[in-house]
C-alpha cells in the first residue's frame, strides 16, 4: 500500500526525526510512504489547496501565526477522511483535539512505538472509510462507499440507502443489509440501521444525525444502540499521560 503522510512542524530537526520513525515503520509494515515536510501551517495549506490527496497528518501544535488546532478546523471543514495525529509538547489542547477528530495526540519526545501504534491505527480507519458495497438501483449496478452512508431505510423488501449527497433504491431485506453493513450500522429500530460515523445524539425516541436529519429509536433498541454508539468513539485517545477519556 502507498501513503501520502504530511508533517508540519516548525522545528526542522522534529520533521528529520519524525520522518525517520514513519520510514522505518513503512519499511516494517511492507509500505511505500511519501512524506511532504512543512514547515508552517500556512504552508501545508497552500499545498492542500492544490493537492488534496494527504492521508494522514502529523501536526504541531504550537506554531506562529496559524497554530495546528486552527490548521485542523480549516482542514475538517473541507476534509473528514485525513486522519490528524496531533504532536506537541504540551498535555494543553485535549479537549480541542475531540472538535475537530483528531485520531490521536502524541507527547513529544515522540516514542517510535506508539508512533507506530498509531499510524497502523490510522492506516486501518483509512481501509475501513473505503469500504463499499454494490446495489442494484433499477437495471444499474452502483457502488457506494460505505462511510458515506448516513441511514438505511427498510419497507418490506424495498430499501433506500440515504447517503451525504444521494438517496439509492433497491431490494433487500433488513437482515440483508445488516450483515452487508456490518459492525459500525446499529438497527435502531424495525425499518432502520443507523450509521454510527454520523451519529451526533440520540434522545429516547431519536436517532439525531449529524445534518439534522433524524430517525425512530425504538424503545426495545435504545439500551443496545447507546451502547454502541459510546463504545465507537471509545478508543483511547492519549496514552503518554495516562489519560483514556477520549
Amino acid at each position: 500500500m502507498d501513503y501520502k503522510i504530511a508533517i508540519c512542524d516548525d522545528e526542522q530537526n522534529q520533521i528529520k526525526y519524525l520522518s525517520g520513525l514513519v520510514k522505518s515503520w513503512a519499511g516494517r509494515c511492507g509500505y511505500t510512504v511519501r512524506i511532504v515536510p512543512f514547515l508552517s501551517a500556512e504552508a501545508f495549506w497552500f499545498q492542500y489547496e492544490e493537492e488534496k490527496d494527504y492521508e494522514i497528518l502529523l501536526l504541531d501544535i504550537e506554531m506562529e501565526q496559524m497554530n495546528g488546532i486552527e490548521l485542523a478546523t480549516k482542514l475538517r471543514a473541507d476534509d473528514e477522511t485525513i486522519q490528524i495525529i496531533f504532536i506537541t509538547g504540551y498535555p494543553d489542547y485535549i479537549a480541542q483535539g475531540y472538535e475537530v477528530a483528531a485520531l490521536h495526540y502524541l507527547m513529544k519526545p515522540v516514542c517510535a512505538e506508539k508512533l507506530s501504534e498509531v499510524l497502523n491505527r490510522a492506516v486501518r480507519k483509512l481501509h475501513k472509510k473505503e469500504r463499499s458495497i454494490l446495489v442494484w438501483c433499477d437495471k444499474d449496478c452502483r457502488r457506494i462507499l460505505i462511510h458515506t452512508i448516513v441511514y438505511v431505510e427498510v419497507f418490506s423488501h424495498k430499501v433506500t440507502i440515504y447517503t451525504t449527497d444521494h438517496e439509492y433504491n433497491t431490494k433487500r431485506s433488513i437482515t440483508e443489509m445488516e450483515e452487508l453493513l456490518g459492525g459500525d450500522f446499529i438497527r435502531c429500530h424495525r425499518s432502520y440501521l443507523a450509521g454510527l460515523k454520523h451519529i451526533a445524539r440520540m434522545t429516547k425516541n431519536a436517532v439525531v444525525f449529524e445534518d439534522g436529519r433524524s430517525i425512530p429509536l425504538s424503545r426495545g433498541a435504545y439500551h443496545m444502540a447507546n451502547q454502541a454508539f459510546i463504545q465507537y468513539y471509545k478508543e483511547p485517545y492519549i496514552e503518554e499521560t495516562g489519560r483514556t477519556d477520549r
